[in-house]
């Protein structure tokens, strides 16, 4: 298991869902500022916390069942299937769209042919396998970048926004800050994460929980250090240059983003008349790799919840209600599609879901890394716990401000 993954699934949810479709793109420009500016060391902190628990005690889900009451398990883990279902619609509605732009057809056909796939994919294929292939796709995201580089910038501008990002304390530009910090801290990667360190640690001969095993403990906490400030890097940037990307290139130009076709034309500077292709590309590796992560983080929390067995690299017949599961969950989120929403707003407010779900899930998580009765000697203590609980004390005032009138 490459934990990096787990930064690219960030980059998957968080820049398909970042730019073009919200209220007002200079609000939106300031909140970003606003959720770069002071938060990345602490979001790292609570990411990190979070795979900690996976490798030191044997996943999330599993350890709530053992040392928290029933109703906090299972309302954890409703709000958790609730938040990736709605996730799993948009980016199928999102995916839809996107080969709209390369092949004539009814949306509905085509999302219902990617839930197939994902679905096939996920049940018959090991997972390890098929992500390899699409990540290339991913790497289209790379050509904001260079949009970025080729494009008027007056990048003193830049630096002044990230570093005085202009604060307003109104419900929009909350809710704002709320769907940004959604794109980074989904409730679904804490699940995903925990669930593949459990998976490395099953794999391979020797390894163990921290807790059993605690000579293994600074080779395994420095790879999860490492990998968490890596990833968390890449993913942030590559976010930062798709919002600077579309800024210059759709927001100067007052391009209001409605449609796909709308959001691709960023990427016309570089791409010319390929960039449907180029963007299409995207959305739908992007995609392809995340839709497991969101019904698979699901199927692990349920998994531990029940003491079924979990494991997408196991074979059908000897994990079916897990399986079960995952085919559910992406059914369920084709059937909302159904619903004939706008598939670009979908994905603002998806992010919106997602940071309101994270803030229960933000307080029992940080409750269980920092107990000794749960993680023993490898407990978080000091700027890891700080930064973890000043993170979620972010999350949940924006969260909260959301619904104040102004």
């Amino acid at each position: 298991m490459d934990v990096n993954f787990g930064a690219t699934y960030r980059i998957v949810d968080g820049l398909r869902s970042r730019r073009g479709f919200l209220p007002d793109q200079d609000l939106f420009d300031d909140a970003r500022g606003l959720g770069d500016h002071g938060l990345f060391s602490r979001l790292a902190n609570l990411y990190r916390a979070f795979l900690q628990i996976g490798r030191g005690c044997e996943g999330l889900a599993s350890n709530m069942r053992i040392h928290y009451p029933k109703w906090l398990l299972y309302s954890a883990v409703v709000l958790l299937v609730l938040a990736n279902v709605i996730n799993i619609a948009a980016d199928l509605s999102a995916m839809g769209a996107a080969v709209g732009l390369l092949i004539p057809g009814p949306q509905e056909l085509f999302v219902v042919m990617l839930g197939g796939l994902s679905v096939v994919l996920q049940i018959f294929v090991p997972y390890d396998r098929y992500a390899r292939l699409l990540k290339w796709p991913a790497l289209a995201l790379l050509a904001y970048v260079a949009v970025a580089l080729i494009v008027p910038i007056r990048w003193a501008d830049v630096a002044q926004a990230i570093v005085r990002p202009r604060v307003s304390l109104t419900s929009d530009y909350l809710t704002t800050v709320v769907a940004v910090l959604g794109t980074t801290i989904s409730p679904y990667l804490f699940f995903w994460q925990a669930s593949q360190e459990v998976e490395e640690m099953r794999s391979e001969p020797g390894q163990g929980p921290l807790r059993r095993v605690p000579h293994q403990a600074p080779a395994q906490l420095r790879r999860i250090n490492f990998d968490t400030w890596i990833g968390m890097g890449v993913s942030n940037v590559i976010a930062f240059f798709i919002v600077l990307t579309a800024a210059a290139t759709l927001h100067v130009h007052h391009i209001d983003v409605k449609t796909s076709a709308d959001a691709a034309r960023a990427l016309e500077p570089i791409a010319g008349r390929f960039a449907y292709v180029l963007f299409a590309l995207g959305i739908i590796g992007t995609g392809l790799l995340a839709l497991p992560v969101l019904a698979g983080s699901a199927a692990y929390a349920a998994a531990g919840s029940f003491r079924w067995r979990s494991s997408l690299a196991l074979h059908l017949t000897l994990a079916r209600e897990f399986y079960a599961v995952i085919a559910l969950s992406i059914i369920g989120g084709v059937v909302i599609t159904f619903m004939h929403f706008d598939p670009i707003r979908a994905l603002y407010w998806s992010a919106v879901i997602n940071g309101l779900a994270a803030v229960p899930i933000m307080v029992i998580m940080m409750l269980m890394a920092r107990s000794r009765r749960v993680m023993g000697q490898f407990a978080v203590r000091g700027i890891l716990a700080w930064g973890g609980w000043l993170a979620t004390f972010a999350m949940a005032i924006a969260a909260v401000g959301m619904f104040v009138p102004g």
